[in-house]
């Protein structure tokens, strides 16, 4: 039984040049190789995300949900967002 399928796809053309010239650079041989690593990235970063959302999201929002006390206001959000953007400018600037 075979174990590939060969596809048809349509790419933009700006797409299709960096797949060209990923094989040119002979960092691929075809262009298939290419798009499987394209793939392969794509479900390494649904799988990040869905072991984000299991492991961190959900149990936050169950602990919030238990006890809403726990959460911040809306202006508390703001205030720590605004600090917190305040200091990566300060450690732009400052390099």
């Amino acid at each position: 039984m075979r174990t590939t399928q060969q596809f048809s796809v349509t790419l933009p053309n700006e797409m299709a040049d960096q797949v060209r010239a990923k094989v040119a650079s002979g960092e691929y041989a075809t262009d298939s190789e290419v798009i499987r690593d394209g793939l392969r990235a794509l479900q390494a970063r649904d799988k990040a995300l869905e072991h984000w959302l299991r492991n961190e999201v959900v149990p936050a929002y169950n602990t919030l949900k238990a006890d809403p006390s726990r959460g911040a206001g809306l202006a508390d959000a703001r205030a720590a967002l605004a600090e917190r953007h305040a200091a990566r400018l300060a450690k732009t600037d400052a390099a």
